[in-house]
C-alpha cells in the first residue's frame, strides 16, 4: 500500500529526481536502494542536516509520511511522544549506515534499536512457492512501523544489500544513498557537489 503524495522540491546539493524513485522519498534522489530498503533509506532521509529541515518534527508531518511510505495505516493515531522514539530509531540507523562507510558503531548508539526488537516480537510466513520469512506481528502502531524497518534491515543485511546503504561523508549533508560502484567505495551521495566542496575544504586549510 503506497499512497503517493507529491513530491518535495529537490535541494541544491541532491541530483535531479528519476522516475523510478516514489513521491514519498524525500527530496529526490538518483542514488536510491531497491524496495524495501529504499524504506529505510526514505525514513534516514526524512531529516536533511544539510536544509534544517525534519518530516519526524511534527505528529501531522510525521504520520503523512509514515502513511504515504506504506509503513502505517491511514486514520493510525500518531502522538508526539511517538516521535521522540522515532527519531533515537532514526540517529541509531544513521549510525549503523556509517558504518558501511569505516565509522565504528558504539554500543549505546544502539541501544534504540535494541529496545525495539526487545519489545516486538516477528512471525514466520511461509509464501504460496514455500519461501519461509519473518514478518512483523499483528498491529498498525507507530512502534509496529518502526519495527517493520528493522525486520528490512534484517533482509538486507542476509541478502548483502545493507553494506551499499551509506550516508555522504560530508557531515554538512549525511544524506543517505546507495552505493551502486562495483567495490563499494563511494564515499559521496553526489561527488560533483558534496565530494568536491570537501576536497576544496581540506585543500583551503592545508593553504591555511
Amino acid at each position: 500500500m503506497l499512497t503517493c503524495q507529491a513530491a518535495l522540491p529537490v535541494t541544491s546539493s541532491r541530483t535531479a529526481a528519476i522516475a523510478s524513485v516514489p513521491a514519498w522519498y524525500p527530496g529526490g534522489e538518483a542514488k536510491p536502494a531497491p524496495m524495501p530498503l529504499l524504506m529505510v533509506q526514505g525514513f534516514v532521509n526524512t531529516q536533511d542536516i544539510e536544509q534544517g529541515t525534519d518530516q519526524l518534527d511534527d505528529p501531522g508531518t510525521a504520520r503523512k509520511w509514515l502513511v504515504s511510505a506504506g509503513l502505517l495505516a491511514p486514520g493510525s493515531e500518531l502522538a508526539r511522544a511517538d516521535l521522540g522514539c522515532a527519531r533515537a530509531v532514526r540517529q541509531a540507523l544513521r549510525s549503523m549506515l556509517m558504518s558501511n562507510g569505516g565509522h565504528t558503531v558504539r554500543a549505546d548508539e544502539l541501544a534504540p534499536l535494541r529496545a525495539l526488537a526487545e519489545a516486538r516480537r516477528p512471525r514466520l510466513e511461509v509464501g504460496n512457492d514455500g519461501t519461509v520469512s519473518l514478518e512483523s506481528s499483528a498491529g498498525n502502531t507507530p512502534q509496529d512501523a518502526l519495527f517493520e524497518l528493522l525486520l528490512i534491515v534484517r533482509g538486507a543485511q542476509e541478502d548483502g544489500s545493507w553494506a551499499r546503504l551509506k550516508v555522504c561523508a560530508n557531515p554538512e549533508c549525511g544524506w543517505a544513498y546507495f552505493d551502486r560502484s562495483r567495490n563499494q567505495q563511494g564515499n559521496w551521495c553526489d561527488m560533483a557537489v558534496c565530494g568536491n566542496r570537501l576536497k576544496n575544504r581540506q585543500l583551503r586549510a592545508r593553504r591555511a
